[in-house]
């Protein structure tokens, strides 16, 4: 690997050897062994900054100083320094604020520098919060699931940060391409993938990017006037112009564009893992065991086969991680007791499973967005079967997924929220109602489940 003659590069290539050199210490504390860094997270440290000492020098633009202070502080294992720096460097970009007394960086910060420097500070932080262990464990289950040359869209966090910093290269795309499908809408987040991966697959352009919106506005001005809006889309008209706000907005526009990667990318395979639901994506999707795969056409139906295949997997890992107790006979009433008894992995005495998965709130969090979300496709099949028996088969499916989910982290309000509304369409109501309240017994002081209790109660 070449390293750079100049001094910034230099200083890249010494920042590199004390990433490998913290990541091989170990430090001893009693009975405890503490690595200070993951050799794996050095690694993709080393590569992001890489990238942008090379974007700098092609855009021609200074890397503010500060983002190199945070390289560094990362290199000697200070994380409350590092996280003080983002902190800093988040405000600079204006991206979440307007307010910053240093234009002079903003600007930098609204080019193709952004992206690594986030996803920097995004492994940082998941690295940080993950018990190690199950970190891997989830990384190389997803990684090791997908077809080399295949793309695949990480939507969470967890499935963004933590598969791109266990990837073999993400910046080369090895062994598969690494994209977020919550970023598409972000011209510097498109250029970042033109310049890592545009000779490879087909990204969209600024120019794609304003069709999409323009699509979008038409579409969403159409269905005002219908009063069909959606949660989340805030549509205002000032001066006979459409004016969109909103996250549901922000994803809608993130859909068409991985819809745009999606049609001039055929003759690769598609795998996502999801963070909010893509409507297009639906009649497409397939369980693929952590995450979906996203088919070239769309499936008739998900087969009794995959179903089965599904279950199989989800029932031996929480078979591990929670002990061997939740089946698809197992009632609600049992599953809500074993969360009001395990749901905070504080009181652990008597736990069947895995005792560093329960003391794991990052891992439990992102296992059970993993299964809500697959509970959420069953629903949609079920919503759109025409088939009696087909509905109910993906009803059960759903509702098998959403307790598994509901046992692995009951304080979800993902998981809360989609399992409330499917019991309630079922009539099912004392088990909604037994569902909230045995969340407000582990967070009593949760405004939003207190007003969630009134709405089920009023449903009785």
């Amino acid at each position: 690997m070449a390293v750079y003659n100049s001094k910034l590069g230099l200083r890249i290539e010494m920042r590199r050897q004390l990433y490998l050199i913290v990541a091989g210490i170990v430090f001893g504390f009693m009975d405890m062994q503490v690595r200070a860094m993951d050799a794996n997270l050095g690694n993709f440290l080393y590569s992001k900054q890489q990238q942008i000492h090379s974007f700098a020098d092609a855009i021609t633009v200074k890397v503010p100083h500060i983002v190199w202070s945070f390289y560094d502080a990362v290199a000697a294992d200070d994380w409350e320094t590092a996280s003080n720096l983002f902190g800093r460097i988040n405000a600079a970009s204006r991206r979440f604020s307007e307010a910053t007394n240093d234009e002079s960086a903003s600007s930098a910060f609204d080019t193709m520098l952004w992206p690594p420097i986030s996803e920097s500070d995004g492994a940082c932080e998941q690295f940080r919060k993950w018990n190690n262990h199950w970190l891997h464990r989830y990384g190389n289950d997803v990684i090791n699931s997908i077809p080399p040359g295949s793309i695949y869209f990480g939507g969470t966090d967890s499935g963004r940060f933590i598969i791109s910093a266990l990837c073999e290269s993400q910046v080369t795309g090895r062994p598969f391409f690494t994209l977020t499908q919550n970023q598409l809408a972000d011209s510097a987040y498109l250029d970042y993938l033109h310049a890592m991966y545009g000779k490879k697959i087909t990204v969209p352009t600024n120019d794609d990017l304003q069709r999409a919106f323009q699509e979008y506005a038409a579409d969403v001005a159409r269905r005002r006037e219908q009063g069909l809006l959606k949660p989340g889309e805030d549509v205002k008209m000032v001066n006979g112009q459409v004016q969109i706000s909103g996250p549901a907005a922000v994803m809608a526009i993130n859909g068409l564009l991985a819809r745009t990667i999606f049609d001039h990318n055929r003759d690769r395979q598609f795998f996502i893992e999801e963070s909010s639901p893509v409507d297009w994506m639906y009649p497409y999707l397939t369980p693929h065991g952590l995450i979906f795969q996203l088919n070239s056409k769309p499936q008739p139906q998900i087969t009794e086969a995959q179903m089965r295949e599904d279950e199989r997997y989800w029932k031996k890992f929480t078979d591990e991680a929670l002990g061997p107790w939740l089946d698809e006979k197992t009632s609600l009433n049992e599953v809500c007791n074993f969360a009001r008894k395990y749901g905070l992995g504080e009181e652990l005495v008597g736990y069947r499973g895995d005792k560093d998965f329960a003391a794991s709130s990052q891992a439990r969090k992102c296992y059970s967005k993993l299964r809500s979300s697959m509970a959420g496709l069953y629903v949609w099949r079920a919503d759109n079967a025409t088939d009696p028996q087909e509905r109910q088969r993906m009803y059960d499916a759903a509702d098998y997924a959403f307790r598994q989910s509901f046992a692995l982290y009951p304080c979800a309000p993902d998981v809360v929220y989609r399992y409330v509304d499917l019991l309630l369409e079922r009539n099912r109501n004392d088990d909604a109602l037994m569902v909230v309240k045995t969340v407000l017994r582990l967070m009593p002081g949760n405004v939003h489940l207190k007003d969630l209790l009134v709405q089920v109660e009023k449903a009785q």
